[in-house]
């Protein structure tokens, strides 16, 4: 089993950087690949960004790519989304997921473990 944790949404103004947590625990085996998706208002979910955490390879969904930055902590286990120049339309629950590999079908979002989300709401 493999458990994530979020942490790090809140309230901010447009323009604003926000970054995300996820402590992550469990089998390793089951979750090399950790990443981020998000699902807005309109119940959409999309990926944003996700990092095989044994080779430290990166992967960047589309619709953020250029103002969003993943890294991981590997000795908290710890992964971040670092995001910046906030739009109102990132208003959504961020979600941290996992799978056992395959980082680009994480980004679909195919994902095999979920965690709970945090909000994160932008004002104009």
């Amino acid at each position: 089993q493999v458990h994530l944790v979020e942490s790090g949404g809140g309230s901010v103004e447009a323009g604003g950087s926000l970054t995300l947590s996820c402590a992550v625990s469990g089998n390793p085996v089951n979750r090399d690949c950790v990443g981020w998706l998000r699902r807005d208002p309109r119940e959409e979910r999309e990926g944003i960004a996700a990092i095989l955490t044994s080779s430290n390879t990166i992967y960047y969904g589309d619709s953020l790519k250029g103002r969003v930055t993943i890294s991981q902590d590997s000795s908290k286990n710890t992964v971040f989304l670092r995001i910046d120049n906030l739009k109102p339309e990132d208003t959504a629950r961020y979600y941290c997921a996992a799978r056992m590999n395959n980082c680009e079908r994480l980004l679909r979002p195919e994902w095999l473990y979920l965690g709970l989300g945090t909000q994160v709401t932008v004002a104009s």
